[in-house]
């Protein structure tokens, strides 16, 4: 199976405020997209869909936030707004023809200081079987080392491109690509990361997970072809998934820079 991997930014799907409010016109055309690309691929080219949290999550993970670390109730609050989210993209891909439902990483999954420590992945590869569409995304979940900790959809995103030898990742975002100076950064490798990293900015409003610097940090850590793009311009997503180069293209691979 040529598996690919697709990351929709919370800035994607909503907008940046302090309280959870989507965009729907937004997350529809993203379904139909996707939808297009899963309808007509079939069987042999399974796609995993991972979104972030935006104004579902990050304000809410801030406002529990404390050297103590989360609350009880502080998890269970960010973990209701992240899946609340999960939900309309889902109830949108349903709509279109898309036999998707969700993983949610609390349930199965455990963190040791912030990074992924395990993960139970058996039923994505059962719904891979089947015909159904996993939609993962950015979540809180359990930590040994501090009780609890938000994994971003960037870092799950990864992890699952490695655990599924994903053929391809793509993070669509709100811009159009790593920008320096104001052009897309076409590639970014190993090798030529440090002179670009000056030039990464951070993401507007409120984000605990890294911003585009995170999202570049995660890429580079594995030898897959990814795609940083703009997932809010008509016809990316589609282009994407259908073999497009869009945005900036980032590798952990040795030999990219000698390409």
């Amino acid at each position: 199976m040529s598996i690919t991997i697709l990351k929709l930014g919370g800035s994607v799907l909503t907008e940046k405020t302090d309280t959870p409010t989507p965009k729907p016109a937004a997350i529809n055309r993203c379904a139909s997209e996707i939808a297009s690309f899963v309808l007509s691929a079939g069987s042999g080219s399974p796609l995993i869909l991972v979104h972030g949290a935006g104004s579902f999550g990050h304000p809410q993970a801030k406002k529990h936030d404390s050297p103590d670390g989360f609350t009880n109730f502080g998890i269970i609050e960010i973990h209701r707004a992240v899946t609340s989210l999960n939900d309309l993209l889902i109830e949108a891909l349903i709509k279109k023809g898309v036999p998707a439902a969700p993983v949610h990483p609390f349930g199965c999954m455990v963190a040791e200081n912030g990074r992924i420590a395990e993960m139970k992945t058996a039923q994505i590869e059962m719904m891979f079987a089947r015909g159904i569409m996993p939609v993962l995304h950015g979540d809180v979940v359990m930590d040994r080392g501090a009780g609890a900790s938000i994994i971003s959809g960037d870092q799950l995103a990864t992890y699952l491109a490695v655990r599924f030898k994903a053929a391809r990742i793509g993070f669509g975002t709100a811009v159009d690509g790593v920008l320096a100076d104001g052009a897309v950064v076409p590639l970014i490798t190993r090798a030529n990361f440090e002179s670009v990293r000056p030039h990464i900015q951070g993401s507007e409003g409120t984000d605990v997970t890294g911003g585009m610097l995170g999202k570049v940090l995660e890429l580079l850590e594995v030898d897959i072809d990814s795609y940083i793009f703009n997932a809010s311009k008509e016809t990316v997503i589609a282009g994407f998934l259908a073999g497009d180069e869009p945005g900036t293209r980032i590798t952990g691979r040795a030999e990219a820079a000698c390409k």
